[in-house]
């Protein structure tokens, strides 16, 4: 598969997918508006005290979480590929008169169009999986890091990914072994919502993503995995402590999410 066409592809969708996401009562837009900060406990907790650092938010969709840093007192930069999450992530700024700094271009190319280095480069949730060369991935991630500076990632854990939609059997390889093409009807924020994408993604293990961070001399300080989901996304869930979820058949048995916080030695 060529790169423009998995790139072209997934654009498409996620523009389809923003205008839904606005309006959703996953994202609750209004609520965030008037001062819900969308940032999940493990992230904060990684993240720490903020004011005054600058940070990258890669793969930003419409920039909540960027805005939420930007409240926290953060110099904060977000980047996606999707014009129309772009458009309204600074909507969304110029609204609340905060202060960020928007960049809409493929991940990859993101050297082309941004030539700072940063306090903190962050991502989460259902990022990396729309990328099919992690090598690459941890090489930005590094460009963009000041010597001494944090890499704060938290995402869903592979072996998640292994299933199939229902989430009843194991489908897919938890290795990085071909792209995962599939067609949605809905979205995970609103699943009756009234359309149809196609999706390629690929699946990427913890030791694919850890040794590929280490490779660019990031240093491991932090790496935890977790029996939920702070995100109602998959089938038959049910909430074990509040913004806590786990799925019923697994129970507490399943990692559903990890988390990383490596830092980029001095120079």
């Amino acid at each position: 598969m060529e790169t423009n066409q998995y790139i072209d592809i997934n654009k498409k969708t996620w523009n389809e997918r923003t205008g839904v996401h606005v309006q959703s009562e996953f994202y609750n837009q209004a609520a965030f508006k008037a001062g819900k900060n969308s940032l999940n406990e493990i992230e904060l907790s990684l993240l720490g005290d903020v004011r005054g650092k600058k940070i990258l938010h890669l793969q930003c969709h419409f920039a909540q979480d960027t805005l939420s840093l930007a409240r926290m007192g953060a110099s904060a930069y977000g980047v996606d590929f999707s014009d129309e999450a772009i458009q309204v992530a600074k909507q969304t700024a110029e609204e609340l008169q905060l202060h960020a700094t928007f960049i809409c271009c493929d991940l990859y190319e993101l050297p082309q169009h941004l030539h700072e280095q940063f306090d903190i480069v962050f991502t989460s949730y259902g990022t990396i999986g729309w990328l099919p060369d992690i090598e690459k991935w941890a090489d930005i991630v590094s460009q963009f890091l000041k010597p001494g500076g944090q890499f704060i990632f938290a995402e869903f854990h592979p072996a998640i990914w292994m299933y199939d939609d229902a989430i009843t059997k194991i489908t897919y390889s938890y290795f990085n072994a071909e792209p995962i093409i599939e067609n949605e009807n809905g979205t995970y924020a609103q699943k009756d919502a009234e359309i149809q994408t196609k999706c390629i993604s690929w699946n990427h293990g913890l030791a694919e993503v850890i040794q590929a961070l280490l490779n660019q001399q990031l240093q491991l300080q932090h790496f935890q995995e977790y029996n939920y989901s702070p995100y109602l996304v998959f089938p038959d869930m049910e909430e074990i402590t509040p913004g806590h979820f786990q799925i019923k058949q697994f129970g507490n048995k399943m990692p559903l999410v990890y988390s990383l916080k490596m830092v980029k030695k001095g120079e």
